[in-house]
C-alpha cells in the first residue's frame, strides 16, 4: 500500500477520539478519523463535479485547519496535484506561482482571500470552502464538545452512513503536491513531490518519533502497554502546512496514535500551548530564540534568590558543556534543576518531550539552553527538493550544533566547496517547467543542495550556510555570513534580524533590525570582532528600526532573508556605512 492507502485505512479506525483540532479562543473544533475522511469524500465529489482530472493542479489558499487538511486529502485522493499557497505571501508572487502551475481550480478559505487573489487567478475557477462543504451541511449536527458537526460514517458499502471511497490508485511516480520554494534570490521554483517520495519519507519520520516516545515511556507504562491502548500523543502545530516540512509532519501525525491541534492565532501561542500540553511540536529557530529570551528576561525581572539560583545553575551548565567545570558546579546544577529549571520546564509544557526545529540552523547556545531545562531540541535538515528532510536528530544521541545523521536510505556527501550532495528515494524528480535548472541541480545523479556543511566521525551533520550567500571580499577572502549573523542575534537583545554585507567590498558591514540601542550594537560588535580574523571583522553597522517582512518583499514566505532585495532597498545606508568605515580607517 502507498502512504495514502495506509492513511485512509488508519483514519477509518480512529472513531473514538479526535485526530485534528483547531484551537479557538473559547473552544475547539474537532474531527475524528472517519469524520475527516467524510469531509475529504465530500470534497472529492465536488472536485469531480468541477471536472478536475488526474494530474491537474488544484491550488489551495488558506491558513491551517481541518478544512484545509480535508481538501488536501481530497485532491491527493482524486489523483490531482495540490498547489499549497501561503496566505501571507505577496500577491504578486502568488500570481507568478499561479501562472506557472496553471491550476484549474483555486480553493480559498474565505471571500476576502478570494477577492485579494482574483486578479492573479488567470483561468482558474475560484471556489470557497463553504461551497465545497455545503453539500454536507444538511447532515451535520451539534457537537457538545465543540466538534465540526460532521457525523462519523460507515466506510464500507451498505453501511448506515455514506461510503468513504479509498484513494484513487496511483503509481510511485505520480505527483501528489507541487510546493514552491521560498525564492530567496529569485522567482520561486515549483517542486513536484511524488507518491514514492512521500512513501520513503513517512516511515523515517515515524521511526524518529517512535524513538522519542519510547525513550520517555516508563518501565511501568511499557509493562502495562501489552493488551492496552497506547497513550494518545498530543501534538501542537502552528507552522503553515504549505511548507514541505510542516506538511510532512501533518501527514506523519495523521498516521499515528495522536491528536494534532492547529494554532489559529499566533498571538495566543503561549495560551494554546498551556491548553494543549503537547508531547512535541515543530518550530523555527526564531521562535525558540524568543522563548529563551523571554524566560531569561522574566527571571531577571523577578530577581531575588530564584534569579541567583538560575544564573548560578546556567553558568555551571555551560561551563560543564565547555569542559571547564568549577568546584561545586554539581551542587549548583542540582539546586537549579530541583527548583527553578523544573518550574520553567513545567510552565513550558509538563508533557513536553522534545522541541523539533528546522528551516535554518539553531544557535548552539539556544539548543543547550533548552537541554539544560531538560527539553531536548531535535534538529532537522532538508529542503523542499528532498521531501523536506535529509537528516533527523536521533533522540538518544543529540549533538548540539549539529542536525543529526542522514535518514535511512539517504546518501550524503560533500562536493566541491563543501557543498552537501544528496541522493535517495526522497529526491524530487525535477523542477516544474525548468529543465535546465533541473539538470544543474541533479548533475551526476546527486542533488546539489547549495548548502555548505561538514560531517563528524559519527555521521552527524552541521550546516555552515548557503553557497550563494558566501560573501567574497575584494581582497579575495570568502566569508560565510550566517555564523557572524548568528553571533549578532545572540549578542544584541531585541534584535529582530541581522544581515552581513560585503560582496566586492574591502570589508564587512552589518544591518540590524529592531528596537535596539546603538551602544548595545557597538558593544556586541566589539566583542564579536575580538574573536574573528581581521577579514571577518565588522567595520560599521546600520540600525533599521522596522524589521524586514514578507509583505515588504524583504523576507521569503518562510521567513528567510532576501539578501539581494535588502541590499537594493538599503543601498544608500550601505554606501553611508562604507563611507564612514573608510573615514575611520583614514583617521587611524
Amino acid at each position: 500500500m502507498n502512504f495514502l492507502e495506509q492513511l485512509w485505512q488508519h483514519l477509518e479506525g480512529i472513531a473514538g477520539r479526535p485526530v485534528l483540532q483547531e484551537a479557538g479562543p473559547e473552544d475547539f473544533a474537532r474531527v475524528t478519523g472517519p469524520e475527516l475522511l467524510s469531509m475529504a469524500q465530500t470534497a472529492r465529489e465536488f472536485l469531480r463535479r468541477a471536472g478536475v482530472q488526474k494530474g491537474e493542479r488544484v491550488a489551495l489558499l488558506g491558513p491551517n485547519g481541518i478544512r484545509w487538511t480535508a481538501t488536501d486529502l481530497a485532491i491527493m485522493g482524486e489523483g490531482a496535484i495540490g498547489v499549497p499557497l501561503y496566505p501571507r505571501q505577496a500577491v504578486g508572487e502568488l500570481g507568478v506561482i499561479l501562472a506557472d502551475s496553471a491550476p484549474v481550480l483555486l480553493v480559498c478559505a474565505d471571500a476576502k482571500l478570494a477577492e485579494t487573489i482574483r486578479p492573479q487567478a488567470g483561468s482558474a475557477k475560484i471556489v470557497l470552502y463553504d461551497e465545497i462543504f455545503a453539500a454536507a451541511s444538511a447532515g451535520t449536527s451539534s457537537d457538545p464538545e465543540g466538534g465540526t458537526g460532521f457525523q462519523p460514517v460507515d466506510p464500507h458499502p451498505g453501511g448506515a452512513g455514506a461510503r468513504i471511497e479509498p484513494p484513487r490508485p496511483l503509481a510511485d511516480s505520480d505527483v501528489v503536491t507541487l510546493i514552491y520554494t521560498s525564492g530567496t534570490s529569485g522567482v520561486p521554483k515549483g517542486v513536484p513531490l511524488t507518491v514514492g517520495n512521500v512513501n520513503h519519507m513517512l516511515p523515517a519520520t515515524r521511526g524518529r518519533l517512535d524513538d522519542l516516545m519510547r525513550a520517555h515511556r516508563s518501565a511501568e507504562e511499557t509493562a502495562n502497554s501489552a493488551g492496552t491502548a497506547e497513550e494518545t500523543e498530543a501534538v501542537f502545530h502552528y507552522l503553515p502546512c504549505c511548507f514541505a516540512g510542516s506538511w510532512i509532519l501533518l501527514l506523519t501525525v495523521l498516521g499515528r496514535n495522536a491528536t494534532l491541534t492547529f494554532s489559529t492565532d499566533l498571538q495566543r501561542l503561549s495560551e494554546e500551548l498551556s491548553d494543549i500540553e503537547p508531547d512535541y511540536f515543530l518550530n523555527v529557530p526564531i521562535l525558540l530564540e524568543r522563548m529563551r529570551d523571554r524566560v531569561e528576561k522574566q527571571i531577571a525581572e523577578r530577581g531575588g534568590i530564584a534569579a541567583r539560583i538560575f544564573g548560578a545553575g546556567r553558568d555551571a551548565y555551560f561551563r560543564r558543556q565547555a569542559g571547564k567545570p568549577a568546584s561545586l558546579d554539581g551542587l549548583r546544577l542540582a539546586m537549579a534543576n530541583f527548583t527553578v529549571f523544573s518550574a520553567i520546564r513545567k510552565r513550558l509544557g509538563p508533557r513536553l518531550k522534545a522541541l523539533i526545529c528546522g528551516s535554518a540552523p539553531l544557535a548552539v547556545e539556544t539548543q543547550l539552553f533548552f537541554a539544560m531545562l531538560g527539553i531536548p531540541v531535535l534538529q532537522v535538515y532538508g529542503l523542499t527538493e528532498t521531501t523536506a528532510i535529509c537528516t533527523l536528530d536521533d533522540p538518544a544521541r543529540v549533538v548540539a550544533g549539529r542536525v543529526g545523521p542522514a535518514i535511512p536510505g539517504t546518501e550524503m556527501k560533500l562536493g566541491e566547496g563543501d557543498e552537501i550532495l544528496v541522493r535517495g528515494p526522497h529526491i524530487f524528480p525535477g523542477y516544474w517547467n525548468l529543465p535546465e535548472e533541473t539538470a544543474r541541480v541533479l548533475d551526476g545523479g546527486w542533488f546539489h543542495t547549495g548548502d555548505r556543511g561538514e560531517v563528524d566521525s559519527r555521521g552527524n551533520w552541521r550546516i555552515i550556510g548557503r553557497l550563494k550567500n558566501l560573501v567574497i571580499l575584494s581582497s579575495g577572502h570568502n566569508v560565510p555570513p550566517e555564523p557572524i549573523e548568528e553571533m549578532l542575534m545572540r549578542a544584541i537583545r531585541g534584535a529582530q534580524q541581522a544581515i552581513v554585507v560585503g560582496n566586492d567590498r574591502p570589508a564587512l558591514v552589518a544591518i540590524v533590525t529592531g528596537a535596539v540601542k546603538t551602544e548595545d550594537v557597538q558593544s556586541a560588535i566589539d566583542e564579536i570582532n575580538a574573536r574573528l580574523p581581521h577579514f571577518e571583522r565588522l567595520r560599521a553597522f546600520h540600525i533599521q528600526p522596522e524589521p524586514f517582512t514578507i509583505e515588504s518583499g524583504l523576507l521569503t514566505a518562510n521567513g528567510k532573508l532576501r539578501r539581494d532585495a535588502i541590499a537594493a532597498a538599503l543601498r544608500d545606508e550601505i554606501e553611508r556605512m562604507y563611507a564612514e568605515a573608510e573615514t575611520h580607517s583614514a583617521a587611524r
